[in-house]
């Protein structure tokens, strides 16, 4: 497992080449590459528990430690990092209100368990019955509503410090236009930089914190507590990793010109057992990112080697309580500016899912399975049943799979005209007319 082929003379690489998973550069520039995936994980990695209140050092081991076990589980074929996953905030976020963090962090261990499930059963079946169970139409509005859902988080931080959040937010979108290549990859940590900036010389940033942490030692842990009641709120977010396991199976396998298909039980089984591990000591969720995909498409570098790398520096970088300290420094103003570009994003994925599946919205049963899904999650529509509560997540991931299927399973049954343009469509276009 932990031989690979030098690619080449191991310093070039040709302009029709790549470097495959099982291969490396020289160990300098490998170990060069995998400081770029650090640093292209690294803001939204830490934004994820700031955003939640969790650990971020203990959030920075175990994304290390779960990257090094996904490499151990997926045998080197899979090259990706494991950082901290957005998809979680939403539950999260509601737990910790609710109850507590520990009930929080039990519920993230729970989802893990059950993704870890789920990669087993793919091992077996394979991967046919996700893509009829989440068409391109469900699979993107249960993406999407997770964004739009946590809207009112961001606009509560931004409201925190107006200044400073809208000054964060333009830095981001100014970085993202001007840089190109690695600058622009990570332009979101470029923008939270400029924010934290401003955020200092306007006196919102208190260093006692800083000063009063050591440079070495462990991080913070904390345990799980289940609280059964809130586990509905997870749920949900077990459609969106399975979406982010294949999707990203997927680039990698076009990218190096492999079909990986059967590795998606493996990546889903060393995702959810990361994640479990992760909740166990008070850390975040994990999840493969595609800012990683970002740094090998624009190094043509796959190899496994340079991810060994980013593991082993992200668990020594989080071995220093001062850089945990100096991150939770960062005021609610910078972080309600990166949210409004975060959030929104998270939501365009979901709109990106339509488009590329080229889902036909003139089509009723895709219409109705958007329309309702997405109000529900923006709406968060609450329901409790006997002490357990549904969000406006788990409720409208609810209503994608029903609306979706039930629709169409009647369109088949009756030959109703479920295919065709609904009639709210054909109402407004008469009202443009008039």
């Amino acid at each position: 497992m932990f031989r690979w082929t030098l690619h080449g003379d191991g310093r070039t690489i040709a302009p029709d080449a790549i470097v495959k998973p099982e291969e490396r550069l020289v160990w300098p520039l490998t170990i060069g590459i995998g400081a770029q995936h650090v640093i292209a994980m690294f803001g939204a990695t830490f934004l994820v528990p700031l955003l939640t209140g969790f650990p971020p050092s203990t959030t920075l081991l175990f994304s290390g430690i779960g990257t090094l076990l996904f490499l151990i589980i997926t045998q080197n074929k899979v090259p990706s990092y494991l950082g901290s996953s957005f998809a979680f905030i939403a539950p999260i976020t509601a737990s910790t209100q609710a109850d507590s963090m520990g009930a929080a962090l039990g519920g993230v261990m729970v989802t893990g368990l059950l993704l870890a499930a789920l990669g087993l059963l793919v091992s077996r079946v394979g991967t046919a019955w996700i893509r009829a169970l989440m068409p391109p139409v469900v699979m993107g509005s249960i993406v999407a509503l997770i964004g739009f859902n946590l809207a009112p988080t961001a606009y509560d931080n931004f409201q925190q410090s107006s200044v400073t959040a809208t000054i964060t937010l333009f830095a981001v979108v100014l970085c993202t236009a001007l840089f190109k290549g690695m600058l622009g990859r990570i332009s979101v940590l470029l923008g939270v930089l400029v924010g934290y900036l401003v955020a200092v010389l306007r006196g919102e940033v208190d260093f006692t914190p800083v000063a009063e942490a050591a440079w070495i030692g462990l991080p913070q842990f904390h345990h799980p507590e289940f609280n059964w009641a809130l586990l509905p709120m997870f749920l949900p977010v077990v459609l969106v990793l399975l979406a982010e396991n294949v999707g990203h199976v997927t680039s990698v396998g076009l990218m190096t010109g492999r079909n990986l298909d059967h590795m998606v039980g493996r990546t889903l089984a060393s995702d959810g057992l990361a994640t479990a591990l992760s909740a166990g000591f008070g850390g975040s969720a994990t999840t493969t990112y595609g800012e990683n995909i970002g740094v090998m498409s624009a190094t043509r570098v796959y190899s496994t080697a340079a991810y060994w790398v980013a593991g082993l520096a992200a668990i020594a970088l989080s071995l220093s309580p001062k850089i945990g300290a100096l991150i939770f420094t960062i005021p609610a103003g910078v972080l309600g500016g990166v949210t409004f570009v975060l959030y929104g994003l998270i939501g365009i994925v979901g709109v990106r899912m339509w488009v590329d599946g080229k889902v036909d919205f003139s089509k009723a049963k895709n219409q109705f399975t958007a329309g309702v899904a997405l109000v529900v999650g923006i709406a968060n529509v609450t329901w409790t049943v006997e002490g357990i509560t549904l969000t406006g997540i788990a409720l409208g991931s609810l209503a994608a799979l029903v609306i979706y299927h039930v629709m169409s399973g009647l369109g088949r049954l009756t030959g109703t005209d479920t295919e065709q343009a609904s009639a709210p469509e054909a109402g407004a276009g008469s009202a443009a007319r008039d």
